[in-house]
């Protein structure tokens, strides 16, 4: 990709006008992203915000306009959108006004050499969401280079986000990590004598295994902080069970963690809202978690590592989603009672072991895997950033 000369400054006020058109209820729900820009709602799991019962008032976008969310420009969520659609009315819509290419203006601006600007005129009290000052954004300098120069860096850029993409599906694949596991814990119909309830994760389980329920077994922790935190604060994650809390937006402790409950190695810690994606797992640190969180002592006749895998497995997860209870799809909340009347397999404490320590391996050579994909992911997001930021800075140096 070569740099082309005669590139242009205009005003952002020529390339965009803000408009507001609502009454399109049945529209597809979209969302921005900082990573992705103008995605569809239905795509992710991790947005927790609640569309409004009237979706009247909500603001259509149709493809080419560019939807800023106005709380976290500063931070990069903004987009051209690709798609139509509708989109909270606390967001910004603006519609093109020039022929330039929408996948060029994306990429542009969405750059670091803008979004710094975006930081600059955005004020507020709250220290993650910043208003943006729509009438200093019309102020705002865009360069731009003829219309085929445009479409040559956005093609090149899209090559990059192709690339990206299947990284993020062989990401998601990994983790997954549903490497046969109902044969692995022998759960097949071919070694069951009867059928159980079908909504029963004991179903097909060897006969020569025990059978449980959770509340014999499982034993909720009462132990807090109080004065001394135990340790770190911890997280439970959908894919890697209880971990180091590393996320720099949500789930962060409060001022006083006192009240927090305590993890230790070998307990199970459990998000009750959570459990139907795979949110509890047995901890190898010892720390602290919400209280919202419980912990469990697991009983002498279980080994920790295989239960850790066991309730992590699709048929539980499965089985979680069926005795929860909510109005959010993403978030059914499991009750203690429910929980301790989950039925749960106990074969012999050899076998366990066995099971428990082979899929220890093989989620270990998993993370190895994602490891690497994460650090490619990651390099080839800053040259995607690289490419278009030093294009638009040389242009910025030569203006």
């Amino acid at each position: 990709m070569t740099q082309a000369v005669g590139w242009k400054s205009v005003p952002f006020w020529t390339l965009y006008q803000r408009d507001k058109k609502t009454g399109f209820p049945t529209e597809e729900l979209l969302s921005v992203y900082r990573d992705y820009g103008v995605i569809k709602k239905s795509e992710r799991n991790d947005n927790w915000n609640r569309a409004g019962e009237d979706m009247s008032a909500y603001q259509l976008v149709e493809p080419g306009d560019l939807v800023l969310n106005k709380m976290k420009t500063w931070q990069g969520s903004l987009g051209v959108s690709s798609l139509r659609g509708i989109v909270s009315p606390a967001y910004f819509v603006y519609r093109p006004q020039t022929d330039d290419d929408p996948r060029f203006l994306h990429y542009a601006l969405r750059s670091i050499h803008h979004v710094g600007f975006y930081a600059s005129i955005s004020k507020g009290i709250r220290p993650n969401q910043w208003d943006l000052q729509p009438e200093m954004l019309d102020s705002m300098r865009v360069f731009l280079p003829d219309i085929d120069t445009q479409r040559e860096i956005a093609d090149g850029l899209e090559k990059v986000d192709n690339m990206i993409a299947t990284l993020d599906e062989l990401s998601e694949s990994l983790q997954q990590r549903t490497t046969d596991t109902a044969a692995v814990f022998g759960l097949t119909d071919d070694h069951s004598s009867h059928v159980e309830d079908p909504r029963s994760p004991l179903d097909g389980v060897p006969e020569h295994w025990g059978r449980t329920k959770f509340g014999y077994d499982f034993f909720e922790s009462t132990e807090r902080n109080g004065a001394d935190p135990a340790g770190p604060l911890l997280s439970i994650s959908e894919y890697r069970g209880v971990e180091l809390n590393t996320r720099t937006d949500g789930q962060q402790a409060s001022s006083d963690v006192s009240n927090y409950r305590v993890v230790r190695p070998n307990q199970l810690a459990a998000n009750m809202m959570w459990l139907n994606h795979g949110g509890l797992g047995v901890s190898s640190l010892t720390g602290y978690i919400s209280p919202d969180y419980k912990a469990f002592w697991i009983s002498p006749r279980f080994y920790p590592r295989y239960v850790h895998h066991l309730l992590r497995s699709p048929r539980y997860v499965d089985y979680f989603e069926t005795i929860g209870t909510g109005v959010r799809p993403n978030a059914q909340r499991v009750t203690k009672t429910a929980l301790d009347m989950t039925p749960v397999p106990l074969p012999p404490l050899e076998e366990q072991k066995r099971i428990g320590d082979h899929l220890d391996e093989v989620t270990a050579s998993i993370d190895r895997m994602l490891d690497k994909v994460s650090t490619l992911r990651r390099l080839l997001i800053e040259r995607r950033g690289a490419l278009i930021t030093n294009l638009l800075t040389d242009q910025g140096v030569q203006a």
